[in-house]
This record gives C-alpha cells, structure tokens and sequence, in this order.
C-alpha cells in the first residue's frame, strides 16, 4: 500500500464548515503496508520479494515507481482492473495529522486473482531461493485462507520457514506456521479471549493453547512497553523492553517482524531471535515516522549488550 501524505500549515477555520483549512505545502508518497517489512528486511541485508495484488490504477503506477527507486523486487505483484490500490492519505497541519483519508477494497480476491496469485509464489519459490516466507495481514482482501494453505503447505514441502503477522479475520487460518507474531491485542481478540497478561501464568496458559491447536512451532507476542515473550514447546521467556525515549511506536511491528522472521532464517535459536527482534523494534520508535531499522545502529547495540 501507498502512505501518502499532505503537509501545511492551519491558521483559520473553514467558513462552510467548522473545521481547519490546511493550506498544503508539501506533498509525499511513501511504500507502506507489507512494502515497509520488505524495506527493513532490505535494509538489513536481505532481498525481499514482495507479493501481492494491486489496483492497474494510477496509484498501482506510483506504488511500482517507488518499489522500482528504491530497488525492490515486484515480481510477485499482480495488477487487478477489479481492484483498488490502497493509498492511506495523511494531512498534517503543523505537526499534527489532521485527518486521514483511505482509499481501499477490503473485500477477499476472487478465486481467480488468488490462482493467479497462488501460481506466480509457486514460481518464485521455484525459480529463487527462498530462505523465509513472511506472511503480512493486513485484512485487506488479498491473504486469504486458500492462499494461505496452499503457500504454508508448499513451504513446509520445501523446508521453508514461514513467519506471520496476523490480523483479525485470518487469526485462525495459520495452522502448522513457523512463528506466529501478534500483538497483545490481536491476540486477545483473536483468541476472543481475555486474560490477565500480566499474569505469566495466564498469558502462557492461553498461547500454549493456541500455538497447540494450531500446530504452530513458536508464538512471539510484542507487549509494548513491557517488551516481548516468546513462547514454543521448550522456551517460555518474557523479554523486558529496553528503556527508550520513544519519538513514534509506527512501523515497530514491521521491524519485529522483519528481524525475527532473518533470525528464523538463519536457524537463530528462539530466545535470540526474540531478543533481537525486541531490540530492533525499541530502536526503530526512537525515529519519527516509519522508517526502517538501521542494521549498524542494532549491530552496535547488541554488541554494547553483549547478546
């Protein structure tokens, strides 16, 4: 998906309506979505392939340019003329978003889109070296449960890792994943389930359940504040957060995501991986916005933590 954005400055109210007028100075587009995992996974030394399916649209056009800028494999992007690309569009006045404007289909792809889409993952898997598959929902209509089957199962075929960052509608169409990376609340919801997650005894009894039912060998969930608890049939560990001065929390799961889903590919043992990936991702909100991890800044901090 696109995250636009508008900026400018507000010094009056709008005479039709009682709201400000922002007079807009600046405009940007930048990859967001599963495009800014592809740019962590990217700026930390790895060659993402990104897959999905976009509108044939003009903002389809923009999201090609920007992929193509900055070096990025669209080989896995199939353009629909029964689609939309998603474009989130943010007005800032001052140094506040003002409003936020989203142009999107969130309805499930048609069977023929998800063939489609289903055959050009299969080739690449193919064709390339896949170390890790990356699994990013955003409930957008393009992962749905065929396609998850069908790739999940072709990847444990072939040996590959598979790594999720689930949303609500598809929580439970994960099954016999590799690591499965919520968040507290994605969790609680996904689960519809509520639980005293400051009570480790309740916080592991519920993703043992889960992670059981599932047949998923790892969960990581991110607690915020409170760090990151990794949890699989041999290690149980609450990870604390490291003490920052937090700027912006945006794209942090990206960057979890991102770095746990490298450990997983280079057979990093869970407790690493966690602790890694909790590092990366307290980093990346020290930065306003969303940007990328930067691979010597986390290198520098774990030596400095001696992980």
């Amino acid at each position: 998906m696109i995250d636009a954005y508008m900026w400018g400055n507000v010094s009056r109210i709008s005479p039709e309506a009682p709201v400000p007028i922002v007079a807009v100075n600046k405009k940007e587009n930048r990859l967001g979505g599963a495009a800014n995992v592809a740019l962590n996974v990217q700026a930390m030394g790895a060659n993402p392939v990104l897959c999905s399916v976009i509108g044939n649209d003009d903002g389809g056009r923009v999201l090609f340019d920007l992929l193509k800028k900055q070096k990025l494999s669209a080989a896995g992007i199939l353009k629909s003329n029964n689609r939309i690309t998603t474009v989130k569009t943010r007005v800032i006045g001052g140094n506040h978003q003002m409003l936020r404007v989203d142009e999107e289909i969130e309805t499930d792809i048609d069977k023929k889109e998800t063939d489609s889409l289903i055959l050009v993952i299969r080739r690449l898997i193919t064709k390339k070296k896949v170390d890790v598959i990356i699994f990013e929902d955003y409930d957008k209509g393009v992962i749905t449960p065929q396609l998850i089957n069908s790739i999940v199962a072709l990847a444990r075929q072939k040996n590959i890792p598979t790594v999720v960052d689930p949303k609500k509608k598809n929580f439970m169409a994960y099954i016999g994943v590799t690591l499965f990376k919520p968040n507290l609340k994605e969790l609680k919801e996904g689960l519809k389930l509520d639980f005293d997650h400051n009570n480790s005894k309740e916080l592991s009894k519920a993703v043992d359940g889960f992670i059981k039912k599932q047949k998923i060998d790892s969960a990581l969930i991110t607690l915020s504040e409170k760090g990151i608890y990794i949890h699989n049939a041999k290690t149980k560990t609450l990870i604390p957060a490291h003490i920052r001065n937090i700027s912006d929390v945006s794209g942090a799961g990206d960057t979890v995501v991102s770095v746990a889903a490298l450990c997983i590919a280079l057979k990093l043992s869970p407790v690493l991986t966690a602790t890694l990936a909790n590092l990366a991702g307290g980093l990346v909100c020290e930065k306003v916005g969303v940007v990328p991890i930067d691979k010597k800044q986390l290198l520098d901090e774990a030596v400095r933590l001696k992980l």
